[in-house]
C-alpha cells in the first residue's frame, strides 16, 4: 500500500513537470486569444497558442524573459518562474498603443515589426471578421492603406505607393506567387487565396528585392495560411469554425468551413470555402455615366441589345468560387518541423465588366467578352530545423510547384468568330533560408533561391454557327523564365535605442521563347535573355525613448523582364495593339523611406512615413514599329503598333499617415491618410502622371467595445483626379470614368459612411452585420471599369469549436 501511494504522488508529480501548458484569455471578454506570440531569446524559442488560447511552454523552462504579443494587445514580458507562478494563466488587456506585431514577410523569419527599418502592417483576424471581405483584394484594402483597384466583380488589383500589378509582390505561405505572365495591366490573381483561410495578412511597404527578388518594387503582400495546430497536452486536440454570410449588393451568399486535429506530433487542418456572387447593383446617387442602360444576350443565333431595367445593376458582373485547402504537420521533436499544403481555387467563367461598355458606332462592341475560369493550385513542403550549429541557428527548407490557368473568350458583336486564348503556368521554386546569431546583438540572415516558370499558350477561333475550330494566334510564345538568386542579410543592436540592417542580394534571371509566325510576321523566331541583378539596403531604426521611433531605409530593387513584358500579342485600348519585343533589360528603382512613430500620453499614437522613388530604365508600353510599319490589321481594325521598351524614368513620392486615439468608456478613433503623386518620362521628354499612382485615399474609425459588443462607424475617401492628371493612357478611356463638363473623362471624389458591429453570443458563436454605403453613393474607385456597391446589408454568423 506504501509502494502504491509514492508511485501515485511520484506520478502526480510528474504530471506536474509537464503540466506546461499556457492559457491566454481576453482580460475584459475572457475568451481564449489564438495566435499569440511567445517569444524567448534564451532559450531561443518560439510557439503561438491554438483556438483554445493554449500552448505547451515546456521549451521555455527556465527564460528570465518571455515576450507576450498579439496585435491590438498590450506586450508582456515574463519569466517562466513568473508564469508558474500564475498557474499559466494570462489575461492580456486591449490596446491600441501596441500596435506592433510578430511579422515574417521583412526577412523570412520572425521579427517585431519595431525592429524593422521599413513599414510594414498586419491586418487584425478581428478587424477582417468584422469587415467580413469578399475576397481577398478586399482584405488587403481594409487596411486603409492599400488602394484596391476592379475591372471586374472577380477581380482586385492592389496599388501600393504608385505601383501595382507586376511591380508588387505576392507571398503564400512564404511561397512567390508571382509567374512569368503577370502583366502592367491590371491582374486578379488575389482572389484565388481565400480570405477565411489567412491566418495572418502583412503588408510590406517599399522595395524587398533583397529578400525576395524581381518584382518586389512598391511592396510585398504576404499571405500565411492556417497552420495545424498541434494539441498541448495527451488528449487530441479538435477546433475548427463555420462561417455563413449574406449581403445585399450582389446576393452574396458564402460559406466557410475549416478542422484541426492536433496531436502532440501530428496535425492536419483542412479548409472550404465557397462564394456566391450576383451581378452587383451600384448605388442611387452619383454620375449617371456609371449607369450601364443595357446589355447583350444571344437569341436564336443573333446578339440581342436588351434595355437594362435597373440600369444601377451591372450586368455581367456574376461569378462564384471554390477554394479547398489541406495541410499536414509533422513534428518529431523540437528541432525539426515538416508541413505539407495543398492549395486549390477555381473561380467560374465571368465578365470582364469594363470590356462590356465599350461601344463601336453607337452598339456595344462586343458580343460576349469573358474570362474563362481562373485557376490555382499550390502543393508545398516547408522543413523548419533548429539547428544551433556554427553556420545557423534555424534553418527554412521552402518547395513548392504550382499551376496557374487562365483563359480569354471575346467575339464582337453580330459576328461569329470567338477567339479562345489560354494560358498554362508552371511554377517550382526552391527556398533555402538560415537564420543565425552570431552575437547576443547580431543577427545574420542569408540564403537561396530558384525559381523555374514554363509558359505555355494556345489560340483557338471558333465558329459559333458551324462549331467548326481551327488554331489561332497565341496570346504568348511558348516560353521559360528562371530566376536564380543568394543573398544576405544582417541586423546589428548598438545598444537598446539603435539598430542597424543591411543586405544585398545578386540575382541572375534567364528567358527563352519561341514566337509562332503563323500569323504575325514577326521578324523574329526565338529569344534568348540571360542577365544579372545586384540589388541592397541598408536601414536603421532609433528609439529616443520609450515613446517615440524614429526609423529610415534606402533600398534598391528589380523587375526583370517576363514572359508579359517580351512576347505579348493583346489589344491595349481601341486603336492600339501590343506586340513582342524580345530587347529588354531589367528596370532599376531607387528608395528612400524616413519613418517615426510617436505615443503621446499612452492615449495617442502617430505614424508617418515618407518616401521617395526613382524607376530607371523602366518597362512601358510606347508607339514601336513592325516590319517599318508604325500601324497594322489587327481584330479588323486598323491599330497602332506599341510595345513594352525601356524608356523612361518614373518618379514617385509620397505620405503616409496613421492616427489612433484611445478614450474613456470603450471608445477609440484611428485614421489613416494616404497621399502618392508619380510622373512618368514620355517620348518627346515631357512628363505624365503615372498610372498606378491613386488619387489621395484614407479611412478614419471611431469605435465602441463593451464586453461582448463591438462597434465601428468609418468613413472611406478618395480625391478627385481632374483629366489633366489622369495619365496619357487612360484620357481616352471614357468607357470607365465619368465625363466633366467638357466631356473629358475623370475620376471624381468621393466620400462614403458605414456602421458595422460583432457581438458574441456565446464564446463560441459570433455574430456580425453592418451597413456599407449608408447614404447609397454611386462611385467608382480611380482607374476602375467596374462601380463599387451600392448601400449593402451585412450579416454573418461565426460558430468556433
Amino acid at each position: 500500500m506504501k509502494q502504491l501511494f509514492i508511485s501515485l504522488c511520484l506520478f502526480g508529480l510528474s504530471l506536474l513537470a509537464h503540466s506546461q501548458t499556457i492559457t491566454i484569455i481576453d482580460h475584459e471578454t475572457k475568451v481564449p486569444l489564438e495566435l499569440v506570440a511567445l517569444v524567448s531569446e534564451n532559450p531561443k524559442t518560439f510557439t503561438t497558442t491554438n483556438v483554445r488560447g493554449q500552448a505547451d511552454i515546456s521549451a521555455f523552462k527556465g527564460a528570465e524573459a518571455i515576450e507576450i504579443r498579439i496585435l491590438g494587445y498590450e506586450t508582456l514580458t515574463k519569466s517562466y518562474a513568473e508564469l508558474e507562478a500564475a498557474s499559466f494563466q494570462v489575461s492580456l488587456g486591449v490596446s491600441s498603443q501596441y500596435m506592433d506585431a510578430v511579422v515574417i514577410s521583412a526577412s523570412r523569419w520572425r521579427q517585431t515589426s519595431s525592429d524593422i527599418p521599413s513599414k510594414i502592417i498586419a491586418i487584425s483576424t478581428k478587424e477582417a471578421a468584422l469587415q467580413n471581405p469578399q475576397t481577398s483584394a478586399d482584405l488587403l484594402g481594409i487596411s486603409g492603406k492599400v488602394y484596391i483597384q476592379k475591372s471586374q466583380q472577380g477581380g482586385g488589383s492592389p496599388m501600393i505607393r504608385g505601383f501595382a500589378t507586376n511591380r508588387l509582390l505576392y507571398t503564400v505561405d512564404g511561397i512567390r506567387m508571382n509567374n512569368a505572365i503577370f502583366r502592367g495591366g491590371n491582374i486578379q490573381n488575389v482572389i484565388s487565396l481565400d480570405p477565411f483561410a489567412a491566418e495572418s495578412t502583412e503588408v510590406f511597404f517599399g522595395p524587398g528585392s533583397v529578400i525576395y527578388g524581381s518584382d518586389a518594387i512598391g511592396g510585398v503582400m504576404s499571405f500565411q495560411t492556417l497552420t495545424p495546430q498541434f494539441s498541448a497536452n495527451d488528449k487530441p486536440l479538435v477546433t475548427g469554425k463555420a462561417v455563413a454570410l449574406f449581403s445585399t449588393a450582389n446576393q452574396e451568399k458564402t460559406g466557410h468551413f475549416d478542422i484541426n486535429l492536433g496531436w502532440k506530433k501530428w496535425s492536419l487542418v483542412s479548409s472550404i470555402s465557397r462564394f456566391d456572387y450576383d451581378d452587383l447593383r451600384m448605388g442611387s446617387h452619383g454620375p449617371d455615366d456609371y449607369l450601364k442602360p443595357f446589355y447583350v444576350e444571344r437569341q436564336d443565333g443573333e446578339d440581342v441589345v436588351i434595355e437594362n431595367e435597373d440600369p444601377r445593376i451591372q450586368i455581367p458582373s456574376a461569378y462564384s468560387q471554390l477554394n479547398l485547402m489541406q495541410k499536414i504537420r509533422f513534428k518529431p521533436n523540437e528541432k525539426w518541423d515538416f508541413q505539407y499544403g495543398f492549395h486549390h481555387s477555381k473561380t467560374s467563367d465571368y465578365g470582364r465588366y469594363d470590356r462590356h461598355t465599350r461601344l463601336r458606332n453607337g452598339l456595344p462592341r462586343y458580343g460576349e467578352w469573358n474570362y474563362g475560369p481562373q485557376k490555382w493550385m499550390m502543393n508545398n513542403l516547408n522543413i523548419t530545423h533548429n539547428g544551433n550549429s556554427n553556420a545557423f541557428d534555424d534553418m527554412n527548407i521552402r518547395l513548392a510547384q504550382q499551376t496557374f490557368g487562365e483563359s480569354r473568350i471575346s467575339r464582337n458583336l453580330n459576328e461569329s468568330d470567338r477567339e479562345i486564348r489560354e494560358e498554362e503556368v508552371l511554377a517550382y521554386s526552391a527556398n533555402l533560408d538560415f537564420n543565425k546569431a552570431t552575437s547576443s546583438k547580431n543577427t545574420l540572415m542569408y540564403g537561396a533561391e530558384y525559381v523555374l516558370n514554363e509558359v505555355n499558350s494556345t489560340g483557338f477561333d471558333e465558329n459559333i454557327g458551324t462549331g467548326e475550330i481551327q488554331k489561332g494566334a497565341s496570346r504568348y510564345p511558348q516560353a521559360t523564365w528562371q530566376s536564380i538568386a543568394a543573398y544576405v542579410s544582417d541586423q546589428y543592436k548598438m545598444s537598446d535605442k539603435f539598430l542597424i540592417q543591411a543586405g544585398l542580394r545578386y540575382n541572375q534571371f534567364l528567358l527563352d521563347a519561341e514566337f509562332d509566325t503563323t500569323f504575325y510576321p514577326f521578324p523574329f523566331t526565338e529569344t534568348h535573355l540571360n542577365k544579372g541583378s545586384l540589388t541592397g539596403s541598408i536601414g536603421f531604426v532609433h528609439r529616443p525613448s520609450k515613446t517615440l521611433v524614429l526609423s529610415s531605409n534606402f533600398a534598391t530593387a528589380f523587375r526583370s523582364p517576363n514572359v508579359d513584358d517580351i512576347g505579348k500579342v493583346f489589344d491595349s485600348e481601341p486603336g492600339a495593339v501590343v506586340v513582342p519585343n524580345p530587347d529588354l533589360e531589367a528596370e532599376y528603382a531607387y528608395n528612400l523611406d524616413i519613418g517615426l512613430a510617436k505615443t503621446f500620453n499612452e492615449i495617442v499614437r502617430l505614424d508617418l512615413s515618407a518616401y521617395y522613388t526613382i524607376l530607371q530604365n523602366a518597362l512601358v508600353r510606347r508607339n514601336f514599329s513592325l516590319n517599318g510599319q508604325d500601324s497594322i490589321v489587327y481584330d479588323g481594325e486598323l491599330s497602332q503598333v506599341q510595345a513594352i521598351q525601356n524608356v523612361a524614368v518614373a518618379n514617385v513620392y509620397g505620405l503616409q499617415a496613421g492616427l489612433e486615439a484611445k478614450f474613456p468608456s470603450g471608445f477609440g478613433f484611428s485614421s489613416d491618410f494616404n497621399f502618392q503623386k508619380g510622373e512618368e518620362e514620355l517620348d518627346d521628354g515631357t512628363k505624365s502622371p503615372s498610372r498606378h499612382a491613386a488619387p489621395w485615399f484614407g479611412t478614419s474609425r471611431v469605435s465602441y467595445s463593451k464586453n461582448k459588443l463591438y462597434l465601428q462607424f468609418y468613413a472611406t475617401y478618395q480625391g478627385e483626379r481632374k483629366f489633366e492628371d489622369l495619365a496619357q493612357d487612360e484620357q481616352g478611356k471614357t468607357e470607365i470614368y465619368a465625363l466633366d463638363e467638357n466631356g473629358n473623362p475623370y475620376s471624381p471624389s468621393w466620400v462614403t459612411f458605414s456602421l458595422k458591429g460583432t457581438y458574441r453570443l456565446t464564446d463560441k458563436l459570433l455574430v456580425s452585420t453592418g451597413i456599407e454605403n449608408i447614404a447609397d453613393k454611386r462611385y467608382r474607385p480611380y482607374s476602375s471599369g467596374l462601380s463599387a456597391a451600392g448601400r449593402n446589408f451585412i450579416l454573418s454568423l461565426r460558430a468556433s469549436f
